[in-house]
């Protein structure tokens, strides 16, 4: 088995990536040119976006450390009897240090434009997630909490399905990249979707003092929802084994 260090930097450079390139296209790609340009890619592309990330992240990275990319994903495999406790700090420290470069890294690519400007305060700056006047719909703190815990929950449930032993493996990845496609399609409008502390963090600290004011629902919803997600798994016949 491969020592901690060495999987630790798998994740970190899996959750950097995802980060790049989910959030990026949100934020360079998604209404480049401005409203009708042909050029944006709008909801649909960012959907894909971070799909695409995360299916070649786990390809690229999944064989040196199980291509979590996810605090709330080592959560739930640990809730499952997939995971040993004494790794989810480590993972999870790798993980938010991942999305945090990536935050600062596409912030720094982003201010290169002229006129750019974060618009703190504003649904959806710079891919922050929220609720509320920061909610891209205008849902309410309690339907995003709901949303995050389902969608986190039958993300996670998708994830250990897909690579438990006795399912098509070398497919997973490929399940795995749409299911999070189908989740974003279902909650942008309500939380501009989390389902990922690490992701939400990592441009959290560069959207502003209000986005940061909501981040401790991003990261108690999805854990909870991985809560979930784990003992779904167990409950209907999971095999423990990875």
């Amino acid at each position: 088995m491969k020592n901690i260090y060495y999987r630790m930097g798998g994740e970190f450079l899996g959750t950097f990536w995802l980060v790049i390139g989910g959030c990026g296209t949100a934020v360079l790609a998604a209404m480049f040119g401005g409203t009708g340009n042909p050029l944006g890619v709008g909801l649909l592309g960012v959907s894909f976006a971070f799909g695409l990330s995360l299916m070649s992240a786990i390809y690229a990275f999944g064989h040196i450390s199980g291509g979590h990319f996810n605090p709330a994903v080592s959560f739930g495999f640990w809730v499952a009897g997939r995971f040993p406790a004494r790794e989810l700090v480590p993972y999870i420290l790798a993980q938010v240090a991942g999305g945090i470069l990536a935050g600062g890294t596409l912030y720094w690519i982003a201010q290169g434009a002229v006129g750019f400007s974060l618009e703190p305060g504003v649904a959806g700056s710079f891919a922050s997630n929220g609720y509320g006047e920061l909610s891209p719909g205008g849902y309410s703190m309690g339907v995003a909490i709901l949303v995050e815990v389902l969608m986190t929950s039958m993300f996670v449930g998708v994830i250990l399905a897909v690579t438990d032993n006795r399912a098509l493996r070398y497919v997973a990845p490929v399940a795995i990249g749409l299911a999070l496609v189908l989740v974003h399609l279902i909650s942008i409008p309500v939380t501009n979707t989390s389902v990922n502390p690490a992701r939400s963090t990592g441009v959290a600290w560069v959207a502003g003092e209000e986005v940061l004011d909501q981040l401790w629902l991003f990261w108690l919803s999805p854990l909870a929802g991985a809560v979930l997600g784990g003992c779904a798994y167990r409950l209907f016949g999971g095999s423990g084994r990875q």
